[in-house]
């Protein structure tokens, strides 16, 4: 893993990676007359659902194929599927003498009623029933070394996977890093917005003071100033603007801390959402107006991004 810089963040790999919950990975074997191929599909998920199809006789170590795969995933959908085929068993052919004589009378009677040569013995053979093909019998030894090696290659395919997630990961923690500047960018922004500046604020209040006071005649002027106050303290997004850096702060901590940090980030993500929100809605100007909508977007991004963090 390269290092890199995540938005005032020193990201230099040594804690855990980060993993994404997509990836494909395959592994084939073979032992004896058996041949084999797993592969593993993972898709993201809010939790960890694993989905397995496993032919006869391997359907027997489903249980243990199952465990290995929950020990080495933590979020996402998960489909696993082996195929597998028997080559080289001879095949042995078994015939009903029962079937087969009955048969026989049945159609010699039937033959000499209306005059026709008797039945031979091909086409009593051909006849459904009469010979049955049965597979060479299982040897257990031989499925148990199957099914043996079926999970040996099970091991194979998940560390093929676990490695196209963590490198999916990897571009992954790159690009929500980047968009943690951009919000962390666009905090700073909002916070130096000059429309902030307490200049500012009282020139729109005396503004917005005067106008009333014009229109309104009789008016308690002390009580306009006391409600002119209250709303500028309503209208002061301080502490959006401090939540928010505070929540960047949080997540490069996570992007550094890696290992399973796809729901912290989630959470983080709405987190964002609600402060952004309350800065728009508090905004009284147009410019700060912008800016939180901007803000919103990025976070949008973000939280898009982050569902498929493991």
């Amino acid at each position: 893993m390269h290092i890199g810089r995540l938005g005032g963040l020193k990201w230099s790999g040594q804690g855990m990676a980060v993993n994404s919950m997509t990836g494909f990975a395959r592994a084939a074997g073979s032992n004896g007359e058996w041949r084999w191929a797993f592969e593993i599909k993972s898709v993201n998920a809010k939790g960890l659902d694993l989905r397995l199809r496993m032919p006869p006789p391997f359907d027997r170590v489903e249980a243990e194929a199952r465990s290995r795969l929950g020990t080495a995933l933590a979020r996402g959908t998960c489909f696993a599927t082996l195929t597998a085929q028997r080559e080289g068993a001879a095949a042995t052919a078994r015939i009903d003498q029962a079937a087969l004589g009955t048969i026989a009378a049945i159609a010699r009677t039937a033959a000499e009623r209306v005059g026709l040569a008797p039945p031979t013995m091909d086409g009593l053979l051909a006849v459904r029933g009469v010979v049955e093909v049965v597979d060479a019998a299982e040897q257990e030894a031989q499925v148990d070394a199957a099914c043996a090696g079926a999970l040996a290659s099970l091991d194979e395919a998940i560390a093929a996977l676990g490695k196209a997630r963590r490198t999916e990961g990897e571009a992954l923690a790159a690009v929500v890093g980047e968009q943690l500047d951009a919000i962390e960018a666009l905090t700073l922004a909002a916070d130096a917005n000059p429309a902030r500046r307490p200049e500012a604020v009282r020139a729109r209040l005396a503004e917005s003071i005067a106008a009333l006071m014009d229109s309104t005649r009789g008016f308690d002027e002390n009580r306009l100033h006391q409600e002119a106050i209250l709303l500028a303290a309503k209208a002061d997004i301080r502490e959006e603007l401090d939540r928010l850096k505070t929540h960047v702060a949080a997540a490069r901590a996570l992007l550094e801390q890696g290992g399973s940090i796809g729901r912290r980030l989630d959470f983080l993500a709405q987190e964002f959402g609600r402060e952004a929100n309350t800065l728009s809605a508090k905004s009284n100007d147009v410019t700060l107006t912008a800016q939180g909508l901007e803000l919103r977007a990025q976070i949008e991004q973000f939280r898009e991004q982050v569902q498929n963090i493991e």
